[in-house]
């Protein structure tokens, strides 16, 4: 153990060195990046010195005269919930005080501290064992404030809304979740955490583990949410890598996914190529030793259909990956045939059902993100640009899953950002609601254009489950500790 532990303060330490030296020589072409990037194929120039005026992600000026760059700007396709979110969003985030030229600038330090730095949280979680219907198991975290109440729980009639935190592909849950849940409870949410197979405590009852792609365990999770909590809207958030499983939940669930709008932090996109170049290298070690300790407490269970030997001997994340669920993995998981690699992808790729997402989702990145890599190669520009669902908050500095703001106390202002943009979209739909009725009594129908907001209207008039879920389902037994 003490071995484990010095090499990772090596890392660390020798991660914090590279990138201090590294960001204060990059800081001029992240800025120039940053400009090439904002807002691309504007329609007209008048379009967009209104835009400028309003959302302030145009160039700012000095007070001395000079031109300044922006520290934010907002990527999206023009539409009705677009120019809202430009009016109310963009001036919430102009006032954010976002560091420029201090430590909180080094993208690996805000990485490092946001993930393994102590943080001493006054949240506490009620945890509920979800068993699922093949057996398997998944773990739903409550946060709630104070000890005390560490064994309340909520009201099924509470109409308080659901924050559902999809922590990384990893299990890791960082300073940044813990931040989350907590920003979460002081907005009135009730935060719940998602936890994987054999993930964060959560038992292994079978040998599957869940792919990185497959939201089936997240489907009936989201199901349990709504039969626990009818009256509550649920808004997700996923962080890194967890971004893949909510995109592919959103994705394959379409106007069906119960979920109101939802929120990325420092997403990956093109995750097959994230696994075969993977991040920079220190982070690249950590992540792949961090998932070898996990794996390690069910050596012996995976070693029934997994060579382990072989497993625990792989120098990389996609070989990791492969040896799970491509090379003599599990059964239940297994992926055949020559070219199972770019098989295994076809099923669990986050973007290959992109276009069946039906409500408003919010990605917050940075430029500088040591993780995700070159913006340019990771970020998929024409996603934003072309649909009018996906919402992109682009930062120069903040790393991956950092966003600390120039606040002593390392606050994160991307916390502050995702719960405005769901309060803005929630009073947006709720604005059509009213106009449509308003037309209908009218007897004019309603039928003016809106934005695809019956996708929304759809998921709540959905029942709770439309077949008997008490015959599938085995939540009334006792798993809750």
């Amino acid at each position: 153990m003490l071995e484990w532990i010095g090499a990772v303060f090596i890392v660390v330490l020798m991660a914090i060195l590279w990138s201090t030296v590294k960001c204060f020589g990059d800081g001029s072409q992240s800025t120039l990046l940053l400009q090439g990037l904002e807002i691309p194929r504007r329609e007209s120039k008048r379009s967009t010195e209104r835009r400028d005026s309003n959302s302030g992600t145009g160039t700012q000026q000095k007070p001395g005269g000079r031109d300044e760059s922006p520290t934010v700007a907002l990527i999206c396709k023009p539409s009705a919930l677009a120019n809202y979110l430009l009016k109310h969003c963009m001036t919430f985030c102009k006032q954010l005080r976002i560091p420029k030229f201090n430590w909180r600038v080094s993208s690996s330090l805000q990485t490092i501290i946001g993930a393994v730095w102590p943080y001493d949280c006054p949240v506490h979680f009620i945890r509920d064992h979800l068993q699922l219907s093949d057996d398997g198991l998944v773990a739903l975290d409550w946060a709630v404030v104070g000890a005390h109440h560490k064994r309340r729980r909520t009201s099924s009639n509470s109409t308080s809304p659901i924050l559902l935190v999809i922590p990384n592909s990893f299990g890791k849950i960082t300073r940044n979740v813990l931040k989350l849940c907590e920003a979460g409870l002081s907005h009135g949410y009730l935060p719940v955490v998602f936890n994987r197979r054999s993930q964060n405590g959560t038992p292994l009852s079978t040998v599957k583990l869940q792919q990185f792609g497959d939201p089936t365990d997240l489907r009936e999770a989201v199901r349990y949410i709504r039969y626990r909590q009818p009256a509550g809207q649920i808004y997700a958030v996923s962080e890194s890598t967890g971004s893949g499983l909510l995109l592919s939940y959103l994705g394959e669930c379409g106007s069906s996914s119960y979920v109101t709008a939802a929120a990325c932090l420092s997403p990956i996109f093109r995750c097959q190529s994230w696994f075969e170049n993977g991040p920079t290298w220190p982070f690249h070690w950590a992540l792949l030793l961090y998932q070898k300790i996990c794996l390690s407490r069910y050596r012996t269970v995976l070693g029934e259909n997994v060579h382990v030997d072989s497993l625990f001997s792989r120098c990389s994340l996609k070989e990791m990956e492969e040896a799970l669920f491509c090379q003599s993995g599990l059964k239940e998981t297994l992926v055949e045939g020559a070219g199972c690699w770019d098989t295994y992808w076809e099923s669990n790729d986050p973007l290959r059902d992109i276009d069946e997402v039906a409500i408003p989702v919010l990605c917050v990145c940075s430029q500088d993100d040591p993780i995700r890599g070159e913006p340019r190669a990771t970020l998929p520009l024409e996603l934003f640009e072309s649909n009018p669902h996906f919402f992109l908050l682009l930062t120069g500095h903040g790393g991956h899953c950092g966003f600390f703001t120039t606040d002593e106390g390392s606050n994160v202002w991307s916390h502050q950002a995702l719960l405005e943009f769901f309060r803005a979209t929630n009073d947006f739909f709720t604005a059509e609601e009213r106009a449509n009725l308003a037309a209908r009594r009218r007897g004019l129908g309603g039928a003016g254009k809106t934005f695809r907001h019956r996708s929304i209207s759809t998921c709540k008039n959905v029942p709770v489950c439309s077949h008997n879920i008490h015959a599938i389902y085995n939540w009334q037994r006792s798993y809750t500790r």
